[in-house]
C-alpha cells in the first residue's frame, strides 16, 4: 500500500484528543497568565502601581526607579508562575512575531546565581536589526536595533517565559516594526478626533480606536500535511483536482462541528482565555475543514496583539491534536478562502461611540459627521487601503464569490445613503429610524427587531450599524498594516474637517451650520464611494472606473500607492511615518512578494518534475505493456476496438506530461530573468507578469493527470481527502 494510504488510514483512525481544561467558569481562569491590574495591585506598591497606571492611561513617562519596581514586582509574579525566562516580544515587518529568551539568572561572583530584572532590561534591550527585513534602512554590517517596552500592552506568560510587548526600531530610530507606527496612528486619530468632539461635547479628553477581529482559518490532518510539500512549504496546494463535493451544499456552513475539532477549539480557547483574549464566538464556516473565532472588541492596540498572539498559540494547540492550521488566504483552489474582518469604530473616554446613529438631533449630527470623515478618508485614500491589505496570498482570495472585490467602496445601506442623499441636496434635518420590528405569523415567536442596514458581503468596507467591517484583510495578515493605513486616514480627514469649520465660525458661522455646511461639502466629495449593490458584478468595475477608484489588480502595482504623493503627505503630515520608511516599507512589500512567489515556482517545479511525471509516466507504461499483451492476443479491428481506450490514455497522458515540462522549462527560465533584475518593483512586476502567470496552466495538465492516473499510484493527499475531518 502507497505511503499515501497509510497516512490516510492513520488520519482515519485519530480519535479527539482529551483537553485539559479546568471544570470551573472561563472567568476563573481569564487573564491568570496577564500582569494585569490584578496582579499589579498584588505586586507593586500602590505609589507605583498608580504611576504605572498614568503612563499606560496618559502616556506619562516613566522613571527608572519606578521601572526598577515594576520590573521587581512583574519578576516576582512571573516566578511565582514558574517562570525562569523574559523576553522583548515584538511584530518584525515578516508579519510574524520575535523573541530572545534570556535567563533571569545572572553569577552573584560567589560561584552562584541570583535572580534579577532591573527596569533598564525591562524598558530596553538590543535585538539585531540587520537580521529583520528593513527595507534598506539597516545593512547587514549596521546591526544594532532596540525593542522599547509598550506598557499600554499587557506582559503575559507563554510556557516558562514572560513576555513583554515592544516596540523595535533601528539604530538611527527608524521604526522597524508594526506596533510603533500603529500607537503612532493611534494618537493621531485620538488627536483629531477629540478635537472634532469638542464641538458637542467639551468633557471629551480622549478618543479610542476600537478593533474586532475575525479569524477564519482551515484545519488539516497533519500527517496529510506532511505529505504536500506544497502546503509545508507555501502554506496553499498548488495543484489538486476539485473534489465531487466540496462546499456546493452549502451544509457546512454553521453545521455541527466535527468531535475532534470541537476538542481543539475547547484547548484553544483556554489557551486564550488565560492570556487574557476574550474569544466569544466558534463556528464552521462556508468551506469543509474552514472555521472561525472572534473576540469581543477591544483598544485597537491590544486587539492587534491579541490576534498576533493566538495565531502563534492556534499552530501549538493545533498540533497538539494532530492537526495543522492553514492561515493562507486561499489554500484550496474551487472553495472559499479565509480573511480577518477588522470591525473598527472610535469611542469617547466620555462612553460614547461615534459611529453609533444616537437619538437627540445633536447625537445624530455627531454621528453623521463622523461618518462621512470616514467615508471621505477611505475615499481619498481607496488605493491606500487596497495596498494595505494585498499580498502574494491575499491577491488569491480579493475579488472571489466569498470575498470582497479588488475596488474599496463603502456600504451604508439604504436608509443611511437616504439621509446623506438629502444632505447633500439642502435639508438640514437628520431623520433616521431606530431599530424595527418584525412580527411572524407565529404566535410563539417573539417580535425581531431589524437592525437599520442591511449586510453586503460584496462590499470591502460596510457600516453595519455601529462600526465599519474592513472585509477585505488577510487571514494571515497582521491586523495593524490595515489598521495603521485607517486610522491615519481618518485622523488626516479629521484634521481637514476642523480646519474647515473653524474657518467658517471664524467668518461668522454658527458652529451647527457650520459643521452641515462641511459635511454637505464631504458628501459631495466622497460619494462616489458609496456603493450599495453587487460588488461582484462586471458592471460595478465598469462604474467604479468611471468614478475613479483604484481598479488595479496587479499586486506590484498596488504597492504604487504606499508612495504615492498623498499617501506620503498623509503620513508625514500626522507624525506617523517619515518619507524614509515608507520608502522601506514599500521595499519590503515587494521583496516578500516576490519571495513567495519564487518559492511557490520553486516548489511547484520540483513536485512536477519530482512527484507528478514519474507517477503518470508509470502508469503510462503499465498501459503500454497491457497494449504490448493485448497485441500479442488480438489482431485487426478487435485489437484496434479493445485497446483504442488505453492508447487514448497514454497519447492523452503523453500531451500533458509534455506541455508540463515544457511549462516548467519555462517558468524556471522566466525566473531566472527576473532575478537578475536590480529594482525590486521591476523584479515584483516580472514575478507577476511572467512566473505566477504559468502556474494555472501547469496546475491545469497536473489536474488533469490527477484524474486520470490510477488512485492507488497518485502520491498525494487529494482534496477529498484533505478537506473531509473524519
Amino acid at each position: 500500500m502507497s505511503l499515501r494510504f497509510n497516512v490516510i488510514n492513520e488520519a482515519i483512525k485519530r480519535k479527539a484528543v482529551a483537553v485539559n481544561v479546568p471544570n470551573g467558569r472561563p472567568a476563573d481562569y481569564f487573564g491568570e497568565c496577564v500582569f494585569n491590574n490584578e496582579k499589579m495591585l498584588k505586586y507593586l506598591p500602590k505609589k507605583y502601581y498608580d504611576a504605572l497606571l498614568d503612563t499606560m492611561r496618559n502616556g506619562t513617562p516613566l522613571n527608572l526607579e519606578t521601572a526598577d519596581i515594576v520590573a521587581a514586582g512583574m519578576r516576582k509574579w512571573a516566578t511565582d508562575m514558574g517562570v525562569t525566562h523574559y523576553t522583548h516580544w515584538f511584530q518584525p515587518l515578516t508579519g510574524g512575531t520575535a523573541e530572545k529568551h534570556d535567563s533571569f539568572i545572572d553569577p552573584d561572583n560567589k560561584g552562584g546565581v541570583i535572580e534579577e530584572f532591573s527596569g533598564k532590561l525591562l524598558i530596553q534591550q538590543e535585538p539585531d536589526a540587520s537580521s529583520f527585513p528593513s527595507g534598506g534602512i539597516r545593512n547587514t554590517f549596521e546591526a544594532r536595533g532596540y525593542s522599547a517596552w509598550d506598557p499600554t500592552s499587557p506582559a503575559f506568560i507563554v510556557d516558562d517565559t514572560l513576555c513583554i510587548p515592544t516596540i523595535f526600531i533601528s539604530y538611527t530610530g527608524e521604526m522597524l516594526d508594526y506596533k510603533a507606527p500603529l500607537l503612532k496612528a493611534l494618537g493621531a486619530v485620538n488627536r483629531a478626533a477629540t478635537e472634532v468632539c469638542k464641538y458637542f461635547d467639551p468633557n471629551v479628553s480622549k478618543v479610542f480606536s476600537y478593533l474586532g477581529w475575525e479569524q477564519e482559518y482551515f484545519l488539516v490532518d497533519e500527517a496529510l500535511w506532511a505529505i504536500r510539500p506544497d502546503l509545508v512549504l507555501s502554506g496553499r496546494t498548488l495543484m489538486g483536482h476539485e473534489s465531487a463535493k466540496n462546499q456546493q451544499l452549502e451544509d457546512h456552513y454553521f453545521g455541527s462541528i466535527p468531535t475532534r475539532v470541537v476538542a481543539f477549539m475547547k484547548d484553544l480557547e483556554y489557551e486564550a482565555l488565560k492570556l487574557g483574549i476574550p474569544v466569544k464566538t466558534r463556528h464552521n464556516e462556508v468551506a469543509p475543514n474552514q472555521f472561525e473565532l472572534a473576540p469581543v472588541y477591544e483598544e485597537v492596540n491590544l486587539a492587534n496583539d491579541h490576534n498576533v498572539l493566538l495565531m502563534s498559540i492556534m499552530k501549538k494547540v493545533a498540533r497538539r491534536h494532530y492537526f495543522r492550521v492553514l492561515l493562507h488566504e486561499k489554500p484550496f483552489k474551487g472553495i472559499n478562502g479565509s480573511g480577518k474582518h477588522n470591525n473598527w469604530s472610535l469611542g469617547t473616554d466620555t462612553g460614547v461611540n461615534l459611529l453609533s446613529p444616537g437619538k437627540t438631533s445633536d447625537e445624530k449630527l455627531r454621528f453623521i459627521t463622523f461618518l462621512v470623515n470616514v467615508m471621505k478618508a477611505v475615499w481619498k485614500h481607496n488605493g491606500l487601503l487596497k495596498a494595505s491589505i494585498s499580498s502574494a496570498t491575499n491577491a488569491h482570495r480579493l475579488g472571489a464569490n466569498e470575498a470582497p472585490p479588488a475596488i474599496i467602496s463603502i456600504f451604508l445601506g439604504s436608509q443611511i445613503t437616504e439621509v446623506l442623499k438629502n444632505i447633500e441636496k439642502g435639508d438640514g434635518t437628520i431623520k433616521m429610524d431606530g431599530k424595527q420590528s418584525l412580527k411572524f405569523d407565529i404566535a410563539h415567536i417573539p417580535e425581531l427587531l431589524i437592525d437599520n442596514t442591511d449586510r453586503n458581503r460584496t462590499s470591502p468596507f460596510a457600516f453595519t450599524g455601529n462600526r465599519f467591517e474592513f472585509r477585505a484583510v488577510g487571514s494571515s495578515a497582521n491586523c495593524a498594516g490595515a489598521m495603521i493605513a485607517l486610522n491615519t486616514a481618518v485622523a488626516e480627514q479629521l484634521i481637514d474637517f476642523k480646519k474647515e469649520v473653524d474657518s467658517k465660525i471664524a467668518a461668522g458661522t454658527g458652529v451647527e451650520d457650520a459643521i452641515m455646511q462641511t459635511v454637505k461639502q464631504i458628501v459631495t466629495e466622497a460619494k462616489a464611494i458609496n456603493f450599495e449593490s453587487n460588488g461582484y458584478s462586471d458592471e460595478w468595475k465598469v462604474e467604479a472606473q468611471k468614478r475613479g477608484l483604484d481598479c488595479e489588480t496587479s499586486v506590484p502595482l498596488i504597492f504604487d500607492r504606499l508612495l504615492a504623493e498623498d499617501t506620503v503627505k498623509m503620513y508625514t503630515g500626522t507624525n506617523v511615518m517619515t518619507e524614509k520608511e515608507l520608502h522601506a516599507r514599500a521595499e519590503v512589500e515587494l521583496e516578500t512578494y516576490i519571495k513567495k512567489i519564487q518559492i511557490e515556482a520553486r516548489v511547484l517545479g520540483d513536485m512536477a518534475l519530482n512527484h507528478i511525471i514519474p507517477v503518470a509516466s508509470r502508469y503510462q507504461e503499465m498501459l503500454l505493456n497491457k497494449i504490448e499483451k493485448f497485441n500479442n492476443l488480438f489482431k485487426g479491428e478487435k485489437l484496434e476496438r479493445i485497446a483504442k481506450s488505453d492508447v487514448d490514455i497514454v497519447e492523452e497522458i503523453a500531451e500533458h506530461i509534455i506541455i508540463i515540462r515544457e511549462q516548467v522549462a519555462k517558468m524556471i527560465e522566466e525566473r531566472k530573468t527576473a532575478n537578475k533584475i536590480e529594482n525590486s518593483r521591476e523584479k515584483a512586476i516580472a514575478y507577476h507578469d511572467k512566473v505566477a502567470a504559468l502556474f494555472d496552466e501547469i496546475r491545469y495538465h497536473i489536474d488533469k493527470l490527477e484524474f486520470t492516473v490510477d488512485n492507488e499510484m497518485w502520491p498525494l493527499p487529494k482534496y477529498r481527502e484533505l478537506l473531509f475531518i473524519r
